[in-house]
């Protein structure tokens, strides 16, 4: 019976992140791999979260004769839309066997941007209108950092 050599894994200073140096190139590609494909996989869910859920939210709201619009009323449509993603996404990552932590953090991820939006909408330095593009377009990298940090966890 062959046995494989041990792999050996050191840790950096900083955050103690493990690292397996003695994986060939082809591993770490494949690892790299994955993390993408996860990184896919949670922005599928929060765009299904986002559409199943706005539907529903905009149905309720009908239902109940009221309605808000991401131009009248900003920072509601802001916050509904990153819980809706949100709660996509956690439930993607759940299914996936993630822990608590890890879905927490990334579905911070879904409100930081908001909540560090609002003061400038307030004080007119963005538009109402453009809340939303702005929020993804911080998001979607925040969101790959949150991954970074736990790296391991997502398959790299």
């Amino acid at each position: 019976m062959q046995t494989q050599p041990m792999r050996q894994q050191t840790l950096h200073t900083q955050g103690a992140v493990p690292v397996d140096s003695g994986r060939t190139p082809a591993e770490r590609h494949g690892g790299k791999r994955r993390f993408a494909r996860h990184y896919l996989e949670m922005v599928v869910a929060m765009v299904v979260g986002m559409l199943v859920l706005g539907v529903v939210t905009r149905g309720v709201l009908a239902l109940a004769g009221t309605e808000f619009s991401a131009s009248r009323h900003p920072e509601l449509a802001s916050l509904e839309m990153a819980f809706d993603m949100s709660v996509g996404m956690a439930v993607w990552m759940r299914r996936r066997g993630h822990g608590w932590a890890s879905t927490l953090e990334m579905c911070g991820a879904m409100f930081v941007p908001a909540l560090a939006l609002f003061p400038l909408l307030w004080l007119d330095v963005i538009a109402g209108d453009s809340m939303i593009a702005l929020e993804h377009l911080v998001m979607l990298p925040l969101m790959f950092l949150v991954m970074l940090r736990r790296r391991s966890e997502y398959g790299c």
